[in-house]
C-alpha cells in the first residue's frame, strides 16, 4: 500500500519496527496508562489515525475504538475490540459527522504533504463531535532536526508553532500544548527500557533536556 510520494508503508514499517514491536507494544501500555488516559475518558469513542500496528489504540481504555490507516498490516494488529478502517486520512467515509469523542494521532502528520495535513486537520474536525478533543504526539523540527530526515518517508518538518497555525486555520482552538516531551525515538542510545520510560514520565525537568517531540490538545472551535 502507498502513502504520499509511493513509498510503500507496509515494507517501510516492517523494516523499522519488525525488532521492536514487543517493546513498543509495552511502551505503549505505560504511556497511555500513565499518561494519555487523562485526556480520553473510558466510555469515549476514540478513533487514531496512522494507527499502524496499534499500539495506542490497543491500550487505551475507552467504549469503542477505531483505527484508520493505508498499511493492510493494520488489521492484523488490532485488539478484538478495534474497529479498523483501511482509508486515506484525508476522507474517511466510514466514519460519519461528529461521531468521535477523540482523535488520536501520533507520528503521523510529517508523512503527509501539507495539502494533505490540511485535509486530515479538516476531516478530524468534521468526524469530532462538539466538546471533542484531537490528541497529537509530533516530532518537533525545532529539537531533532539533525535526525529528523533520517527516516525516508518523512514528508513535512513541522514544529509546535507551525502545527498550531494549521490547526488554528482549520476550525480548532488549542488549549494546550507542550512543546517538549518525549524524546524523538527508541532508536536512540539510551537502552529501551520501561523502567527508565516510568522514570522519565514523573521527572518533568528532563522533558526539557531529552524533549523532541511535542503534544498538543486541540478542540473543535465552536
Amino acid at each position: 500500500m502507498k502513502a504520499a510520494g509511493g513509498v510503500d508503508v507496509q515494507s517501510v514499517y516492517e523494516r523499522r519496527f519488525s525488532d521492536t514491536l514487543a517493546f513498543r507494544r509495552q511502551m505503549w501500555d505505560v504511556l497511555c496508562r500513565e499518561f494519555f488516559q487523562q485526556y480520553v475518558p473510558e466510555t469515549a469513542t476514540v478513533v487514531e489515525l496512522g494507527a499502524g500496528y496499534c499500539e495506542f489504540i490497543n491500550h487505551i481504555r475507552s467504549g469503542r475504538k477505531i483505527a484508520v490507516d493505508l498499511n493492510p498490516d493494520t488489521r492484523r494488529h488490532a485488539g478484538p475490540d478495534v474497529t479498523v478502517i483501511t482509508s486515506s486520512t484525508a476522507r474517511i467515509e466510514a466514519i460519519t459527522d461528529g461521531t468521535a469523542d477523540v482523535v488520536f494521532a501520533s507520528n503521523f502528520l510529517e508523512h503527509l504533504t501539507r495539502e494533505q495535513i490540511l485535509d486530515t486537520l479538516r476531516e478530524v474536525r468534521r468526524i469530532l463531535r462538539p466538546g471533542g478533543r484531537f490528541l497529537i504526539l509530533q516530532p518537533n523540527i525545532r529539537y531533532c532536526r539533525e535526525d529528523y530526515w533520517q527516516f525516508f518517508d518523512h514528508i513535512t518538518p513541522l514544529c509546535e508553532r507551525s502545527l498550531t497555525e494549521a490547526l488554528e486555520t482549520t476550525g480548532f482552538d488549542v488549549p494546550y500544548v507542550l512543546g517538549r516531551f518525549l524524546p524523538f525515538t527508541t532508536q536512540g542510545r539510551l537502552p529501551n527500557s520501561i523502567t527508565l520510560l516510568k522514570l522519565y514520565l514523573k521527572l518533568r525537568p528532563a522533558w526539557r533536556i531529552f524533549g523532541q517531540q511535542s503534544f498538543f490538545m486541540a478542540t473543535p472551535r465552536g
